[in-house]
């Protein structure tokens, strides 16, 4: 699946505060749909919106997680 198609998916997708955000202000929500993983700014959700494949997603996390 295309990332342009996947992020139409995201449109009907519920989106979620992420476990890792902070307590203030610096919040990001995170929405799963069929192909695709969506971040974005609680703040500015209009703002624009990260779209990850699932194996980019695992590669990103991973990597967080090493370093």
């Amino acid at each position: 699946m295309s990332i342009f198609r996947a992020y139409k998916h995201l449109s009907n997708a519920r989106w979620r505060k992420s476990r890792r955000s902070a307590s203030n202000a610096h919040c990001v929500e995170v929405a799963v749909a069929t192909g695709a993983i969506g971040v974005r700014d609680t703040k500015d959700r209009d703002g624009g919106t990260l779209v990850f494949t699932p194996a980019q997603w695992t590669s990103f996390t991973t990597s967080l997680k090493q370093g």
